[in-house]
């Protein structure tokens, strides 16, 4: 697929959203791709969310960080997120290996706290992220059932 019907893909799924939830996703995909130079963007249209990861490869195993939109909110995962130094208590959960920060809005990507630890994932990346690799967003997988994509109404 060309990288015209890639972005229209993945506008498609984040459509799903409602507006709100939908404008939170563009604006951290903006800022994670000037944040990100030479990173793929990796996109799973999964079950329980939109995932869209960045790494410096199209390996799982390679990935630094994602954004993973749900009905209600958006959160930054960081694959390595349990060795990170987090002196301001951002972090969330509790895995091996995953920690999150769930964003209020996708400007807290941009927060000072936020902004160190993604300094430390991309200190820490394996392999390192090439700035002069050019941006490339990659549809990864699409589940065929999904959970609704807008908040049921109450």
């Amino acid at each position: 697929m060309n990288a015209p019907q890639t972005q229209a893909q993945v506008e498609g799924f984040i459509d799903k959203y409602d507006q709100a939830i939908a404008a939170q996703i563009r604006a951290a995909r903006a800022i994670m791709r000037a944040r990100l130079p030479g990173a793929l963007e990796l996109v799973y249209d999964n079950y329980n969310a939109l995932a869209i990861a960045y790494g410096p490869t199209e390996r799982l195993a390679d990935v630094i960080c994602s954004i993973a939109a749900y009905p209600r909110w958006i959160s930054l995962f960081l694959a390595h997120g349990a060795t990170l130094d987090d002196p301001d208590g951002l972090l969330k959960g509790e895995g091996s290996r995953i920690r999150h920060v769930v964003l209020e809005t996708a400007d807290r990507l941009q927060s000072a706290g936020v902004a160190a630890l993604l300094d430390q994932a991309l200190r820490r990346a394996r392999p390192q992220l090439d700035p002069a690799q050019p941006f490339r967003t990659v549809v990864k997988s699409i589940s065929a059932r999904q959970r609704p994509r807008r908040p049921s109404e109450k």
